[in-house]
């Protein structure tokens, strides 16, 4: 086996565990981002619920100050009855003050509905607080070790990073490009056997000339069909498989 090979498969092995580590980097943001998501769609539950509930009580006030108002309009009405002497101007405040009391039992009536609406979100709220609290604290723990996974990472990917450029050194500076060239554009594996006569990437079957090439060992080859670059070892079986 060259001894390019060697030193590029080496390198390979090297790059592939550093895309392996950024790959796991990159992916810390999207599950902080979920945990954040979790914790606020939880929190607005919250907010949605004490909102409500402020709301009815909001009502249920307006309603208590609009009996006030009726019953204030009914002592009028009385005192104004008393002061009447015409039986027309009499029915038409006894009219008036039916319907005052008609629409104060309207009212006490939506108050009853208030309360009742009010323990319900009362309740709601109670379940909201807790559910908030529990995984407030289940985020803040994920995200705290989140953190801490994140720090290890950053230390393997400098380590793996300030070994890979001892080991790119040694490698031809042409031979590197053009490997360099191809993980940009392909990743994981790109220096690849021919065993049973095929491609270790495409998986497709080689020309007997370029595996006799490969087998030779004299120069880098690339597969015809996917662009790899080629190499024989020779535990490798080039018998083509049936």
């Amino acid at each position: 086996m060259l001894e390019a090979i060697q030193q590029l498969l080496r390198l390979q092995d090297h790059d592939r565990k550093i895309l392996h580590v950024q790959t796991e980097l990159d992916g810390l943001a999207p599950q902080r981002q979920r945990l954040q998501e979790q914790e606020a769609a939880a929190q607005n539950q919250l907010i949605a619920a004490r909102s409500h509930f402020q709301a009815l009580e909001v009502e249920r006030k307006k309603s208590e100050l609009e009996v006030e108002e009726k019953k204030q309009q009914i002592a009028k009405y009385s005192i104004q009855q008393y002061q009447t002497k015409k039986n027309e101007e009499y029915r038409a405040l006894t009219h008036e003050v039916d319907q005052c009391q008609l629409a104060i039992r309207q009212l006490e009536d939506r108050q009853l509905e208030l309360m009742e609406q009010a323990d319900a979100v009362h309740l709601e709220i109670a379940a909201a607080q807790r559910t908030f609290q529990e995984l407030n604290s289940t985020v803040q723990q994920r995200l705290n070790d989140l953190i801490a996974h994140e720090k290890n990472l950053q230390q393997c990917l400098a380590s793996l990073e300030a070994d890979r450029s001892q080991i790119a050194a040694v490698v031809d500076p042409a031979k590197r490009n053009r490997y360099e060239h191809l993980f940009a554009h392909r990743g994981g594996r790109v220096i690849v056997g021919i065993e049973r006569g095929v491609c270790g990437g495409c998986h497709m079957v080689l020309p007997p000339q370029v595996q006799v090439s490969c087998q030779a060992g004299q120069d880098l080859l690339n597969c015809p069909n996917c662009g790899r670059i080629l190499y024989y070892a020779p535990e490798m079986d080039l018998t083509p498989s049936e």
